[in-house]
């Protein structure tokens, strides 16, 4: 067998692998998320897997404390993005620095400095998308 058929052979099983380990559909009822406290934060995860392709997903809601952080400024390989359900949050990526609200979305690049903090009076809620691992 040549090379190229060998290769041809071992990305469609990596591809069949892929398809059979893909998260399954499902439906996430808010309030019967499971919540996992951290600090200042109320984790709920919705779903963490590879799509039928093997692309990581990652998703789950925070809810933060007024005037907290999650963690600190960081990045990593991954992508993430960020959509806010309520609240105010002081969100800096890659140095710029903006206060958004409820509606907005942030897209964070692959290892670009991110941070947030919640700046309003009462608790903020979003939701973090991570897109992608970190090899």
């Amino acid at each position: 067998m040549s090379r190229l058929s060998l290769l041809v052979v071992f990305l469609g099983v990596v591809g069949f692998r892929a398809q059979q380990n893909a998260l399954p559909s499902g439906l996430f009822s808010h309030d019967q998320l499971p919540v996992r406290a951290s600090g200042a934060t109320e984790i709920r995860q919705m779903m963490t897997g590879n799509t039928h392709a093997g692309y990581r997903v990652d998703l789950h809601e925070t809810a933060l404390a007024a005037g907290q952080m999650p963690h600190a400024p960081h990045h990593h390989v991954h992508e993430e993005m960020l959509l806010i359900r309520e609240g105010t949050l002081e969100v800096t990526v890659k140095g710029r620095t903006e206060r958004l609200g409820a509606g907005s979305a942030v897209y964070i690049a692959s290892n670009e400095e991110h941070g947030w903090k919640n700046v309003g009076t009462a608790q903020a809620t979003y939701f973090v998308l991570a897109l992608g691992e970190d090899k």
